[in-house]
């Protein structure tokens, strides 16, 4: 298992902020301001031991596709999680790390046939599936895999919606059931998830409740299923309501009643953002100013400016996401400060680099740094270099206590 190498240790009283605040001071100093991140390695190992104490059945796969940096990938290895890998890079990511074959899902319905084949040779076995052309791709590819029916689950309210290109309804479940014990393929268990930022804790009752109807009709097939998949869709921070403990209740609740213990069914979850949204912090720079003047309906006339940052929505900033984002400002401001309506921008020459259109502001000058919490999902697996410009640099950081605490987990994984 590969170590933390490339981890700043934060002595007993320092902070991951105080840790970027200090970097940026140097990069002001030094005529080097671009924007970065500071992470809080410390931040994930908090919530793996969250998870496990409220979601005491379930252990976490982490969905790779949120935010696949080493460092974090080797803490949540080190500790002992699952992943859910999404392509041939993701699992060549996580089998690197030494994590064994049996601990990663390939939790992408629409498979590349190569892919499968290279799932085949590493033995990454358990794969999930929602339609008839990727069982016979799987029957063709990997005949010896063990597969996961994705199903369809109530996305609504979720921030982004699955449903529309993910899983199985019910009155097709038994049609596929069917037709894999035709190709003599093996079905071991059952899978959804109900969108990513969801707002309802009831989504995930009825989908186990569904989860449990497949189960049985997969049964009565003659299938050994062993397995239930609950998907993500978990809170990343704890500003979102509603919280992961509320999320917690209501899992735990239906999988008493549909997938009692005394069962000895495994269950799993794909949580991504729940994982690393809060450890992240992004610090922007000011790169760039303008004054504009807005008239009202009433013909009055305000002043508005427009900021532009070193970064922006082909770097950090997930389009969908951004009546989420919240800018703090890294320079303290007496209260009395005037606000203005403000505009942050990107770098790159497109209006469509907006980061907020509207966001109160007291005047901020060239070089003054803006930072957002809770940026580390979906934010550094995606940059592009569109117009030339390169994704942020990532500090990591722990702190001493939980550098410790995490390396009596450096043989989590069973050994053969």
């Amino acid at each position: 298992m590969d170590h933390l190498s490339d981890v700043t240790i934060l002595e007993e009283g320092a902070s991951a902020l105080e840790f970027l605040k200090e970097k940026a001071k140097d990069g002001f100093g030094q005529g080097d301001q671009n924007a970065f991140y500071v992470a809080d390695l410390g931040d994930v190992v908090d919530k793996y031991y969250r998870f496990l104490r409220e979601l005491p059945r379930v252990r976490p796969f982490y969905a790779v596709k949120c935010n696949d940096s080493k460092e974090v990938l080797q803490t949540l290895a080190i500790l002992g999680t699952g992943f859910d890998c999404a392509s041939k890079v993701e699992m060549d990511l996580v089998l690197s790390l030494g994590v064994p074959a049996d601990y990663i899902v390939y939790a992408n319905t629409c498979k590349q046939p190569c892919f499968i084949r290279h799932a085949a040779k590493h033995r990454v076995s358990k794969m999930t599936f929602d339609c008839e052309s990727e069982l016979f791709k799987l029957a063709e590819n990997y005949p010896e895999a063990e597969l996961i029916l994705r199903i369809v689950a109530s996305d609504i309210g979720s921030v982004s919606s699955l449903s529309k290109k993910f899983g199985a309804p019910l009155h097709k479940c038994e049609d596929l059931l069917k037709l894999a014990k035709i190709l003599n393929l093996s079905v071991i268990g059952v899978s959804f998830h109900v969108g990513s930022l969801s707002k309802r804790p009831q989504a995930f009752s009825q989908a186990i409740a569904d989860a449990r109807l497949v189960f049985d009709l997969g049964r009565k097939f003659g299938y050994l299923m062993r397995l239930l998949d609950i998907g993500g869709g978990f809170p990343g921070d704890d500003d979102f309501q509603p919280g992961f403990e509320e999320f917690a209740i209501a899992i735990n609740e239906a999988l008493d009643q549909y997938f009692p213990s005394k069962e000895g069914v495994e269950i799993i979850s794909e949580p991504g953002r729940y994982f690393v949204a809060s450890a992240f912090t992004a610090a922007l720079n000011i790169i760039g100013k303008k004054d504009e003047n807005v008239t009202d309906i009433l013909g009055k006339q305000d002043r508005k400016i427009s900021y532009y940052l070193n970064d922006g929505i082909f770097g950090t900033f997930w389009p969908y996401e951004l009546k989420y984002v919240k800018p703090k400002l890294l320079k303290d401001y007496h209260h009395s400060q005037k606000y203005f309506s403000s505009r942050l921008w990107g770098p790159c020459c497109t209006d469509r680099d907006l980061i907020l259109e509207e966001v109160s502001l007291p005047e901020l000058e060239m070089g003054d740094w803006i930072i957002f919490q809770n940026m580390g999902a979906y934010s550094i697996s995606k940059p592009s270099t569109f117009n030339g410009f390169l994704p942020p640099t990532v500090y990591y950081t722990m702190s001493r206590d939980k550098f410790k605490k995490i390396q009596r987990h450096n043989s989590h994984y069973p050994t053969d």
